[in-house]
């Protein structure tokens, strides 16, 4: 280092070319060192301000993020248990559909069973019915048939005598004889 400074005083000694000048208020190295310091000094405070007021941004930031976490999962539990409700609930009506669907079902059945029975009433009754209507024809015809024939043959058989004495006995069958 002593002949860096010997070359740099030899060199200035030269005619103010390239040097190193020993005098230090005429060199920039003392104001700088004025600067840096006043800039430690002063700097310091004003950095250190930066910087708490920067800490206490991002504490806050954090501790705000951290509010809307628990704030965020409190109502992520609160919507999974109202999903569960709503869950239950559906489950609930499902089964209850499920039962009513099955008293309506056995309802619709019996009914149904039971207008088969009133049919086959019916229709047993109403069979009877044209039985009974067709046997009252039947012998009605039977009977005007028979009635023809045997006035038919009455009318063959009978002259006026014998039908006059036929009278005669009806009448006094009956009572009013003479």
């Amino acid at each position: 280092m002593v002949s860096f400074w010997l070359l740099a005083h030899a060199e200035a000694a030269a005619e103010h070319g390239f040097g190193l000048n020993p005098d230090l208020l005429e060199t920039n190295i003392f104001n700088l060192v004025i600067v840096i310091g006043v800039l430690f000094y002063f700097g310091r405070q004003v950095v250190g301000n930066i910087l708490s007021e920067r800490r206490s941004r991002i504490e806050t930031a954090i501790g705000e993020a951290e509010k809307r976490q628990k704030d965020a999962a409190a109502a992520l539990a609160a919507q999974q248990q109202k999903l569960t409700q709503a869950q239950a609930e559906a489950e609930r009506i499902k089964a209850e559909a499920a039962q009513r669907a099955a008293t309506a079902k056995e309802a619709i059945l019996a009914q149904a069973k039971a207008d088969v029975e009133r049919l086959r009433s019916e229709a047993v009754q109403d069979l009877s019915a044209a039985r009974e209507r067709a046997i009252a024809e039947v012998r009605a015809r039977v009977t005007a048939m028979a009635l023809e024939r045997v006035e038919g043959q009455l009318k063959s058989q009978l002259d006026e005598g014998k039908q006059q004495k036929l009278v005669d006995r009806s009448i006094a069958s009956i009572g009013g004889g003479r």
